[in-house]
């Protein structure tokens, strides 16, 4: 099954289906590359995943980024990126880029602020046992046709609207871009998603309409919380639009139970044909559960934001690089890893850095994270291709979700 469009340089094809589950594998091809699918996309907010280089990024297995559009707009400018030759050329990634639409800092800088809930704090708040970061005074301002945001840099009143953010994402250039709209919060009400959810559908078929003639690919996000009928509603009405894929987003929920039951409702209600992208998740064990799902593509910060704070994935959970107890570990991150990490330096030295605070300590943990879920991935694709990715699963995750910290 494949999916081509009129713009040219792009197409979508389904090479491998599972027999026991919704999991496929795919080839997305856009005018900078093909990426084989399901793939995991490092992000880089400013441009740059954070201490690493492009040609680091491509060599840990990355295929394609992301780039956050309100960061980029708010500096240098989305003209700047423009006149400098686009974001491949500003940035120095040659391969596929991707741009969010800034509808997640809606959340982050708006109910984010004023609940306690993101990036930062758990984006699960049910499970994790409520808001992790003290509330704060939001810092945008939602109406019927867009966004009025305070610069979190200088202050300054500027106005998102559906029309604006295809504009931004058009003149930064990426690949793939996303439709503007509204990320509820985990603690939003009934009534406000279904507000927001009708918001979110104006602004897509607004979005459209502004990406008229342009040349990327347009994504389509299906919002509606953790609420059936407004995840099933926001899902007919995203498919039955002319976008070139899908992209889930908002709250997933209170707890990870909850996001398995929106990827239940929601994807069945999309035609198979086109990738679907599920925005902001990419912890080890969510990746195979939303693969068996039918997802295709995922991004999120954990990988490398985990790796700034001193925490390495190993096949036995997540490893604190600080415990007092490896500083005598003669011995790497991960036995058997082939990244620059594991091949040259100790638990020892790790720590070391950690707890120095040099520099270095977060490139090296950086270059191991990413490498870990790269490698993942590729054996995901693999799984897929031999027909055996219950068994990668159950062996994955029997060591992974063992109770305790990793040895």
């Amino acid at each position: 099954m494949s999916y081509t469009s009129d713009r040219p340089g792009y197409g979508f094809e389904i090479v491998t289906t599972a027999s026991d589950s919704a999991a496929r594998a795919g080839r997305l091809t856009t005018p900078h590359g093909v990426v084989d699918t399901p793939a995991f996309i490092p992000v880089g907010t400013a441009g740059s995943v954070k201490s690493l280089t492009p040609d680091e990024v491509r060599e840990l297995g990355a295929q394609i980024t992301l780039a956050n559009t309100y960061h980029l707009w708010l500096r240098p400018g989305q003209e700047v990126v423009q006149t400098l030759g686009g974001l491949h050329r500003f940035t120095g990634w040659e391969g596929p880029c991707l741009t969010d639409s800034g509808g997640f800092q809606v959340f982050s800088l708006g109910f984010g602020l004023e609940h306690g809930v993101g990036k930062i704090a758990s984006m699960f708040p049910g499970q994790d046992g409520g808001p992790q970061q003290r509330p704060g005074k939001a810092l945008c301002v939602i109406d019927d046709d867009g966004v009025w945001f305070s610069s979190h840099i200088d202050g300054r009143r500027l106005r998102l609207d559906p029309a604006t953010s295809i504009s931004i994402q058009q003149a930064l250039g990426a690949d793939i871009i996303l439709a503007f709209d509204e990320c509820t919060s985990p603690l939003s009400s009934y009534d406000y998603t279904k507000k927001a959810l009708d918001r979110t559908h104006r602004w897509a078929e607004a979005c459209l309409r502004a990406n008229e003639g342009g040349s990327q690919w347009l994504f389509g996000i299906i919002q509606g919380g953790e609420y059936r009928d407004l995840r099933q509603e926001s899902a007919r009405f995203i498919d039955q639009l002319p976008f070139d894929g899908y992209a889930i987003g908002g709250s997933l929920g209170k707890s990870k139970d909850d996001m398995l039951r929106v990827l239940d409702w929601s994807i069945p209600l999309l035609r198979e044909g086109r990738p679907r992208h599920l925005l902001g998740i990419g912890h080890p064990e969510d990746l195979f559960a939303a693969v068996e799902r039918g997802l295709d593509l995922f991004d999120c910060v954990t990988p490398t934001r985990l790796a700034r704070h001193g925490t390495v994935y190993t096949p036995d959970g997540k490893l604190s690089l600080r415990l007092h107890r490896l500083r005598l570990e003669d011995r790497p991150v991960e036995g058997g890893c082939d990244c620059y990490t594991c091949q040259r330096f100790t638990r020892s030295y790790l720590r070391h850095l950690f707890i120095s605070r040099e520099l270095l300590a977060m490139r090296l943990a950086s270059i191991h994270n990413l490498r870990f879920i790269m490698r993942l991935m590729q054996r995901i694709r693999d799984a897929l291709a031999g027909g055996n990715l219950r068994a990668l699963r159950d062996e994955f995750l029997g060591r992974y979700l063992v109770a305790g910290e990793a040895g």
